[in-house]
């Protein structure tokens, strides 16, 4: 998977990203390579709540030239180099003026920032703190942006993965940042994978959606059509985001934190033996503020390395292929892979002998010998799976009353459900 991840990287990487635009449309094909996501638009001024849905922007070039005819901040060689989003500018200007359009880093001299404009129009320049020191104060700069603001849309991406259940599980990521690795494609490129993963589960119990939008206002606009939906149908979900850097997993909880989802994520992170923490909901972040919203309030959470604004590399040039580890995004994967198994797995069962033990030797459930830890475990297991199976208790809590993973009862259902001692209930 690793060559498969870095290949689709590669793709992404040169592509000047934004809230809409060709480049977002050209990084949305390339994402459909790997998941064949349904792609809607969004016209410029559509009203999504108390949102309205901008201008579109493309752009072809910039660049600043200096008094001395030396071309800098050079858009074709660091996409970043342009504030997201600036108005067309052709100019001559002094440095009182230019500096009043330059963005840099004072406490990360070598980094260029990452810097929008989406709802004012405005134009400007990144640079890094020691070239910006460099730039002579006397003398005439001419200052390039080749780009444009008209009405066009706005474009998101979806997929159903239908179920025998009508109840989703949603997993949703963000696509609209230029070059940034971390921050921006680990997301999405983990999303399309772990979908692939999703697709080969044989018989699956819920219903998968898969959502890539631009951050904020894309996943607005898809809420104010499928908002209605989700509310009936959404059991909880994920926001996939910073998932490819060499730090710890963190879990960050939805605000209903004795959610399905929540406990699902907490039971199985605390038997995978993976340095992680567990962190209450914030607003600081990434779209689980829009599905965690008070009007919404759905439960999703988000499974992260280590995130947004906690690594100095985060939203500059430094978040970089170098920063992120392609064995990191697979171990991300995975892990969001035994979520979903385990919400798979997880049922509400019920004893069908609820009065007094059953004779587990008649029905070849219970070990010739139980003097071996092993065997003596396995019972216990079992008579614990029995013991608390009343219709009311799904198997996450089952588990973890007996401090084992869900995983371990795995076959035990499997085993007293085809003996008929074990009923799933249908909740």
């Amino acid at each position: 998977m690793k060559n498969e991840l870095e290949l689709c990287f590669d793709k992404l990487w040169p592509i000047c990203r934004s809230i809409s635009g060709d480049g977002l449309r050209r990084s949305f094909e390339i994402l459909k390579e790997i998941i064949p996501l349904e792609l809607s638009e969004v016209p410029t001024g559509s009203k999504v709540f108390d949102w309205e849905v901008p201008k579109e922007w493309n752009i072809k070039d910039a660049y600043i030239i200096t008094p001395q005819g030396n071309k800098i901040c050079d858009f074709k060689k660091n996409n970043l180099h342009v504030v997201n989003y600036s108005s067309p500018v052709d100019k001559i200007v002094e440095y009182g003026e230019l500096i009043q359009h330059l963005k840099f880093l004072i406490d990360q001299p070598d980094a260029i920032p990452y810097v929008t404009s989406y709802y004012e129009e405005n134009w400007g320049f990144c640079i890094s703190k020691n070239e910006f020191d460099q730039l002579p104060k006397k003398g005439e700069y001419r200052v390039v942006i080749k780009s444009t603001l008209e009405n066009g849309s706005l474009t998101y991406g979806d997929l159903v993965l239908k179920g025998s259940s009508k109840k989703e599980i949603l997993f949703s990521s963000y696509l609209c940042h230029p070059s940034m690795a971390n921050n921006e494609l680990s997301g999405p490129i983990c999303l399309a994978f772990l979908y692939k993963k999703i697709l080969a589960l044989k018989n699956r119990k819920y219903t998968y959606r898969f959502v890539v939008a631009p951050e904020t206002i894309g996943v607005i606009s898809y809420l104010s059509k499928y908002g209605s939906h989700l509310l009936t149908q959404l059991v909880g979900g994920y926001v996939l985001t910073c998932c490819g850097d060499r730090g710890d997993f963190t879990y960050k909880m939805s605000k209903n934190e004795d959610s399905l989802i929540d406990r699902v994520s907490k039971h199985i992170l605390k038997f995978s033996q993976l340095n992680h923490k567990i962190v209450p909901f914030s607003v600081g972040g990434s779209d689980e503020r829009q599905y965690c919203s008070p009007g919404f309030n759905f439960s999703v959470g988000s499974l992260m390395r280590t995130p947004y604004q906690q690594y100095k590399e985060y939203h500059t040039s430094l978040d970089n292929k170098n920063f992120i580890s392609f064995n990191s995004m697979s171990e991300t994967i995975e892990l969001y892979f035994s979520f979903v198994k385990a919400l798979e797995l997880n049922d509400v069962y019920k004893n069908s002998n609820s009065f007094c033990e059953p004779q587990l030797g008649k029905r070849g459930l219970y070990p010739f010998s139980v003097n071996s830890d092993i065997n003596r475990k396995k019972i216990h297991n079992r008579m614990h799976l029995l013991s608390y199976s009343d219709g009311q208790n799904d198997l996450i809590k089952v588990a973890e009353l007996n401090n084992v993973s869900i995983f371990d009862l795995e076959q035990d259902v499997k085993d007293l459900t085809k003996s008929e001692l074990l009923i799933k209930v249908k909740i």
